[in-house]
């Protein structure tokens, strides 16, 4: 697998939702180096540096929500891409939208309850 480098940043909900959000995606990208911890913060930030897992990963239930939260995440085309297949399998998700960069990529999702 190639190496990753994501950054997820995490809108609301509580912190028990971005780590929801965030164990999903280990599935698919492994440990995250930089994990929401903050308990009253307004916007989480996880970071995923590494190699990826395979496709399998990621896709396991992540159980609901208790509020909407939008996930914006930044990286690689090819990183973005399989977290957005991640996110989008674990959770009922509606695309925002993506703005492509030089050799970034970045894709909003709103993740529902």
């Amino acid at each position: 697998m190639s190496d990753t480098q994501l950054t997820v940043t995490l809108s609301g909900g509580d912190v028990d939702d971005a780590r929801a959000v965030v164990r999903v995606l280990e599935g698919t990208f492994g440990a995250a180096d930089q994990r929401p911890s903050e308990e009253h913060a307004t916007v989480r930030v996880a970071t995923f540096t590494g190699e990826e897992r395979g496709t399998a990963a990621g896709a396991a239930d992540a159980g609901p929500l208790s509020a909407p939260v939008t996930v914006t995440v930044q990286g690689t085309p090819e990183a973005v891409r399989r977290a957005g297949d991640t996110l989008t399998r674990s959770f009922t998700a509606r695309d925002e939208g993506t703005v492509a960069g030089d050799q970034e990529q970045e894709r909003q999702l709103l993740l529902e309850p």
